[in-house]
């Protein structure tokens, strides 16, 4: 009974799986450049195959160019525009720093932030900011994984179909069982946790370029880091859209008052909106769409074992996880 149930089929998926997920936290100190690895590679190919379709060029031409554009964009976003938004990141985190320090006559605000103060939330302020200084502190350090990362993924794109041929070949050596299986959770990977990154991506960037027209609209200051800020916490399901609700709320009431919170509410809301009905339906399956409940969960326990990196890719994983279970249909991913 045990050595059937050994050399089962399921049990040696269960026990491939699980060697996988014991190696990839034991290489966790990578996992920054694993990940940048994969997002960089998965999202310019599908530009790639977008761009084929196009303009019938040769393969190799059309990922160096769509390479050195990108790097070259990159480059010059940050020469002309870092040190114009790192000023309005500092002067946004000076503004809410004040608007929570200072007396407000408001019964209604005065209320709120004596909750917020019984919670201790300038605590959980800090250790944000600590967090954030850190992570300042090692720039170099950041970008030098961003450019690994690239130059690997340019590499893997570079050689793809050589890639390919020559990873084929383990299907007829001696770990061949091993390799068929790893090639099953590799195509169930990147047909579930890549479309889902790929799709939060394209809702983050049109709610950050709505999010920014209506601030712009309402006469908000420092729209360079309020954009950045609202892109980074949209790649965040949910959750992305609350917590950067407060310091747009905060701004608001400092700026215009409860009326200026009103506009920023209803903004926040038809956007909201869009993304819901319009958005992830087209970008995502029904079965992608987790209940509210279920995808707090899983940014909570994903934050926790993860770190920052969980919020971005809690809920690819977890799509990922529910696939590989035949909870969800990959082929509805679009």
């Amino acid at each position: 009974m045990i050595n059937k149930l050994l050399q089962s089929s399921g049990f040696k998926r269960i026990a491939i799986f699980v060697l996988i997920a014991i190696i990839l936290y034991a290489m966790r100190s990578m996992i920054n450049l694993i990940l940048l690895t994969f997002i960089f590679t998965f999202l310019m190919d599908r530009l790639v195959q977008f761009i084929e379709k196009k303009i019938p060029l040769n393969r190799r031409l059309i990922v160096i160019v769509s390479y050195a554009c990108i790097v070259g964009l990159f480059s010059y976003g940050l020469v002309m525009y870092l040190p114009m938004i790192a000023g309005e990141i500092t002067a946004l985190i000076k503004q809410l720093t004040a608007f929570y320090t200072s007396k407000h006559d408001n019964i209604v605000l005065s209320y709120v932030m004596s909750r917020f103060e019984e919670i201790q939330i300038s605590s959980y302020l800090e250790q944000g900011f600590t967090f954030l200084i850190k992570n300042l502190t090692d720039i170099s350090k950041i970008t030098l994984q961003v450019l690994m990362a690239l130059l690997l993924s340019l590499f893997c794109l570079l050689e793809k179909p050589r890639l390919i041929e020559f990873t084929k070949k383990f299907r007829t050596s001696k770990i061949s069982s091993i390799y068929v299986e790893i090639e099953y959770f590799a195509h169930k990977f990147v047909g579930t946790f890549g479309k889902v990154i790929e799709a939060q991506l394209i809702i983050a960037l049109v709610n950050c370029i709505l999010t920014t027209i209506f601030l712009w609209l309402l006469d908000f200051p420092q729209l360079g880091g309020l954009s950045i800020m609202i892109f980074v916490l949209g790649l965040i399901p949910v959750a992305g859209v609350i917590i950067s609700l407060i310091p747009l709320v905060i701004i608001a009431y400092s700026i215009g008052g409860i009326m200026k919170v009103l506009y920023v509410g209803i903004a926040i809301a038809v956007i909201h909106g869009i993304e819901t009905y319009i958005l992830n339906p087209n970008l995502m399956s029904s079965k992608t769409n987790l209940p509210v409940f279920y995808t707090f969960i899983v940014l909570i326990f994903s934050e926790h074992f993860f770190g920052v990196w969980g919020l971005i890719i809690g809920i690819p994983i977890f799509v990922f996880l529910l696939d590989v279970l035949d909870v969800t249909d990959s082929k509805k991913v679009l």
